[in-house]
């Protein structure tokens, strides 16, 4: 299993650029799983629905199972938000998990620069942004692709991408 991440800001097209890739790397034949870090309090749940009112009541974990899928809900309830590499060890094994967020986290990145965002490249930075897909001409030595350009940055994902056991070493070793 290998990591490769997506970093960039609110507004640069992440999300609609992984939505883009994924089904071309299922195209490949790979198993994509996608780790997201979401900002402040979310909800996945519907106020009201049962596993919701179970959450409300203090439940630490719970877990919905349907025919089509299941979803397993941790609440905190006060204790430190985990760090990647104890998420990654909760993932199932597919051949490539994006990242998107965990920006101080030992991962690999792609930047992902939109230039009527307005904001500055973050690659300057940040060591671990090894690649960058930008919709303008980026002076920099590493490696960019445009985009538009799926193909271009399936590959440049999949060359960048690391062990999973390289994430968590290099974890280990920050601790």
């Amino acid at each position: 299993m290998k990591v490769i991440g997506l970093a960039g800001w609110s507004g640069a097209g992440k999300t609609t650029l992984l939505s883009r890739v994924i089904p071309h790397l299922l195209g490949r034949a790979l198993r994509v799983s996608v780790i997201k870090h979401a900002h402040h309090e979310f909800d996945v749940d519907v106020p009201g629905k049962d596993s919701w009112v179970h959450r409300q009541a203090g439940a630490t974990e719970v877990l919905v199972s349907s025919t089509r899928r299941w979803a397993l809900m941790h609440e905190l309830r006060g204790a430190s938000e985990p760090r990647l590499p104890e998420l990654l060890a909760k993932m199932a094994r597919v051949d490539l998990v994006v990242v998107e967020g965990f920006k101080r986290e030992p991962v690999s990145k792609i930047e992902v620069y939109r230039a009527a965002n307005g904001k500055p490249l973050l690659f300057p930075d940040d060591p671990r942004v090894v690649g960058i897909a930008s919709d303008v001409a980026v002076e920099t030595t590493l490696p960019v692709v445009h985009l538009d350009d799926i193909e271009d940055v399936a590959e440049l994902m999949l060359r960048s991408a690391i062990p999973v056991d390289d994430v968590l070493a290099s974890a280990s070793a920050e601790n």
